[in-house]
């Protein structure tokens, strides 16, 4: 067997970027400042090299054996589909549209028309903060709330008692269709919650993403082209809208996702599997908790030895995010970061400084090269250094 497996602890920045200034980020670090705040205790990362990196403030700099480094983004923007794609290889040359006033008024008139129903909100909010507002009478008048943030997203948040899941699935095929051109976002995202009152709503596992499909060939393309599996786990599937992938489990929260991934692991392939671990950036970065961010990189951390012993011998595992999404940091938006790189795999018997790679798309190109895939992505591969 020849696999990869390429994981993404969502959000998890090691230092803001150097056009941060152009974002209002300047001063953002995820893991620096969740480190400096919390310790979390995290010894199988250090082993790889993470207090190495520059921007996590990990006391710990004795590496054992591993990969360490860290990785610019090229493209416009700091959301998750953007990051993702650029890990994927494809860089995105203007950012997505954001809405920091709601979308436009004639928009949401043939978008009501379309579904059939009034909604209620269309501005940016977060995502708890909005259903305090505006649940109960959603609940009363049955209608949509539909919010935006300062990613570039169109949100719909639906009772469960109000509308089936399969319903506000609907609406979000509807709005994905619609959402084109000047108004299209990198995705659309079905919010099911319950709950009867104002405090004490809650946003259930129903999540999904509705992205565009890439702009350009991805890893996950090559890979299924080459005849080779490329799995995804979490919410890869709605990122890259299933293009590219032979497989598939939709896990919700960082336990499930983890679970999935070591049950890909114990399957006999050759090929890449791609999971996003989402709950630093959506439960804690977003919600300013860098106590449950520490918690959720010790759980990792702590799942690290079991996902090595796992591992053939020829294949390598990365470690990396996507933005940043520092919870200490003003607001509750992503941040412009460098990413981090951890890379392993059973045969090494040394620590290699990566350096500071200047482009996301490098990750692809190392998958590639690895896979034994001629694609490249506009990076460098930096298979040769392991």
């Amino acid at each position: 067997m020849k696999r990869v497996f390429l994981t993404v602890l969502d959000g998890a920045g090691v230092g803001y970027l150097p056009d941060a200034d152009q974002y209002g980020d300047v001063g953002a670090c995820t893991i620096g400042h969740v480190v400096e705040k919390c310790a979390p205790q995290l010894p199988n990362m250090a082993k790889m090299g993470l207090g190495l990196i520059e921007g996590t403030s990990y006391p710990d700099k004795n590496a054992v054996c591993g990969a360490y480094g860290r990785a610019m983004e090229k493209s416009a923007g700091k959301d998750t589909t953007t990051g993702h794609w650029e890990l994927s290889g494809v860089k995105l040359d203007k950012p997505f549209p954001t809405f920091p006033n709601g979308f436009p008024a004639d928009f949401i008139a043939r978008y009501e028309e379309a579904i059939g129903h009034k909604t209620i909100g269309n501005k940016p909010s977060s995502g708890t903060a909005i259903l305090d507002e505006l649940g109960e009478e959603h609940i009363r008048n049955r209608t949509p709330i539909v919010y935006t943030s300062a990613d570039s997203v169109f949100q719909i948040a639906c009772n469960e008692a109000v509308f089936s899941r399969e319903e506000l699935y609907e609406m979000c095929r509807i709005a994905r269709q619609m959402l084109t051109g000047d108004l299209c976002v990198g995705r659309v995202i079905a919010r099911p919650f319950v709950g009867e009152k104002a405090g004490h709503f809650t946003r259930t596992a129903g999540r999904r993403d509705y992205a565009v499909p890439p702009f350009g060939r991805t890893i996950l393309d090559a890979a299924q082209e080459a005849g080779l599996e490329s799995l995804g786990v979490g919410k890869i599937e709605d990122i890259f809208d299933n293009r590219g992938l032979t497989g598939s489990n939709h896990a919700s929260g960082n336990p499930a996702c983890i679970e999935a991934w070591l049950d890909y692991m114990r399957r006999p392939f050759d090929g890449i599997c791609f999971t996003n671990l989402v709950d630093t950036d959506m439960q804690y970065g977003h919600r300013n908790d860098p106590e449950g961010f520490a918690a959720a990189l010790e759980y990792f951390d702590a799942k690290l030895p079991e996902i090595q012993s796992l591992m053939g011998e020829d294949d390598l595992l990365i470690i990396t995010a996507d933005h940043g999404c520092d919870p200490t940091f003003p607001g509750t938006d992503h941040t412009r970061e460098y990413i981090p790189l951890l890379v392993w795999h059973k045969k090494m018997d040394k620590v290699v400084d990566l350096g500071t790679r200047a482009t996301y798309a490098d990750v692809a190109a190392t998958c590639a090269q690895w896979l034994g895939l001629p694609d490249r992505f506009g990076g460098e591969s930096f298979a040769d250094l392991l």
